[in-house]
């Protein structure tokens, strides 16, 4: 009996200690500690932050500048650009026309959008609009994303219903992820024909105004008072600098959403609480049926190996990457544009959500990560790792390299011997098959590239070595210089060019090396 009496002491005390363990949670002084750490570490503008737990908001703040030339201050109210954590809100709109009988997520992606096509017929046929959303399309990282990156170009959004047949896949359809934008245009743009609403509207009348999230807004155009808009920035020479504002793309539906951490503290709620919202929870913004398949593994991927996470599994579910830590589920996801990254991290075992919302590119990612990491740690019982000082240890290895590699670039083409280049022989118009027109030009006996459709691609070509050329292009706002490599016929003469970034570092949606650009005119 007494032995008896000692296990279920034993027991008890185990109960308790995983129960207390569980239930930590970090200060609002030890937050405020945190991201004051990673800012003075990864050299950012200015950070949000907001946690939720157990249906209450528990943290909500802004930290340093809202544009490092006005030293405005970044408060919870302060919008930011949330780029690809847009995406939750897509599959949100398609899950409310899923409950109300409008469609099916199983239905043919033709069936709505005639024009639509892929890289075969079998898959344009069988192309659902779950495959839109689940990045499992067969297509390389990030295919034709040079569509709206950089801004201010001029593609349409037929333009971006039919470019998939133009590519090859890079893996059987259905069997391997690969993440990608421009089908969740696609996506809003089914949204837009069977509710005979834009994205933009849908996602406005039927999600942020319902849920008072009255300082969102699905465009930068819809934003009229910018008097506490985050700018953009990046880092050149080791400085920060503001940069402009992206425009709007043909639909938001890929990363179109402009929200801050107060507002998406009530996103995170509803998302917690199965679609649920209002004082009572008696309203319903999507099914739990929705919510299950938005959260159910449609791709795997490879779970952690880390002892510490102790991960059995990993996927993308329908806007929302899915994971383990620890035995809880982990529903996750990050969002990137030039000067704007973001990270929302969502544990509904714990009834527990994070956001971080940043305003600069390069230093950005190492605070999103360093600091949700952190947060989720401590909610999850575990020793402090010390994510500050590894990702920044990460990030300016990752970064070193990447300079060393483009200084090399740069060097090479400071001493390189041109004398034997004619001009002429470059010279002309090329064609590529979905990106269209560019032509290279000779301005003040220098040869320069210009894209027709995307006017900010442009900028002088040097020479490098053998039949290659690096351009530097007047679009600064992301680190996207690329090479030119030409091919030549039997008298010297260019008949073809391909490309590829020059640094190893440069975002994967400049996908130039999907360009094959075939001379068309001198």
């Amino acid at each position: 009996m007494i032995k008896l009496k000692l296990k279920l002491i034993i027991l008890i005390g185990i109960v308790l200690l995983i129960s207390n363990t569980t239930n930590a949670q970090i200060s609002a002084k030890e937050v405020d500690k945190l991201v004051e750490n990673a800012m003075s570490k990864f050299y950012v503008a200015g950070v949000a932050v907001a946690i939720v737990k157990d249906g209450e908001i528990v943290h909500s703040k802004g930290y340093g500048v809202k544009s490092v030339e006005t030293k405005e201050k970044v408060n919870e109210h302060t919008q930011f650009s949330i780029a690809s954590n847009s995406k939750a809100f897509t599959t949100a709109a398609l899950s409310i026309l899923v409950d109300e009988g409008k469609l099916s997520w199983t239905d043919k992606v033709i069936d709505y959008i005639p024009e639509f096509r892929m890289y075969n017929p079998y898959v344009t046929e069988n192309f659902i609009i779950q495959d839109l959303l689940s990045h499992r399309s067969g297509l390389g990282l990030g295919a034709g994303d040079l569509m709206f990156f950089p801004d201010g170009n001029n593609f349409t959004i037929d333009d971006v219903l039919t470019v998939y047949q133009y590519f090859k896949p890079e893996s059987p359809f259905r069997t391997k992820f690969s993440y990608n934008n421009l089908l969740y245009i696609v996506a809003g743009e089914i949204i837009s024909e069977v509710s005979g609403l834009s994205w933009e509207e849908f996602v406005k009348i039927r999600i942020i105004e319902p849920l008072n999230m009255d300082n969102s807004y699905s465009s930068l155009s819809q934003i009229i008072d910018r008097g506490n808009l985050a700018t953009p920035h990046s880092t050149i020479d080791n400085e920060l600098v503001a940069i402009s504002q992206y425009d709007d793309m043909v639909n938001g539906a890929a990363a179109g959403i402009y929200a801050n951490v107060d507002d998406l503290t009530i996103w995170m709620l509803v998302q917690l609480n199965n679609g649920k919202y209002g004082d009572s929870l008696e309203k319903e913004l999507f099914s739990e049926y929705s919510q299950r398949e938005m959260w159910k593994i449609h791709t795997t991927l490879n779970p952690s190996r880390s002892p510490r996470n102790n991960s059995h599994f990993a996927g993308y579910g329908l806007g929302w990457g899915l994971s383990d830590n620890n035995g809880n589920m982990i529903v996750s996801h990050t969002g990137g544009m030039p000067g704007m990254l973001s990270k929302t991290v969502l544990i509904p075992d714990l009834n527990l959500g994070v956001v971080v919302l940043t305003n600069t590119s390069d230093g950005g990612a190492g605070v999103f990560a360093s600091v949700s990491n952190t947060i989720v740690d401590s909610y999850l019982g575990l020793e402090d790792n010390e994510w500050v000082d590894k990702y920044s240890t990460y990030f300016n290895k990752r970064q070193k390299i990447g300079d060393s590699i483009t200084m090399q670039v740069w060097e090479t083409v400071n001493t390189a011997d041109d004398d034997h280049i004619n001009p002429e022989d470059y010279i002309g118009v090329y064609n590529d098959i979905w990106f269209g027109k560019v032509e290279v030009y000779l301005r003040d006996y220098q040869l320069w590239f210009r894209s027709y459709r995307s006017p900010k691609l442009t900028g002088p070509m040097y020479y490098y070595k053998a039949n290659t050329f690096a351009i530097k292009w007047e679009y600064q706002d992301m680190n996207a210089d690329a090479f030119a490599i030409f091919s030549l016929d039997e008298e010297g003469k260019t008949q073809s060019i391909k490309m590829k970034g020059i640094s190893p570092n440069i975002d994967f949606s400049f996908d130039f090396q999907d360009l094959d650009m075939k001379r068309v005119a001198d």
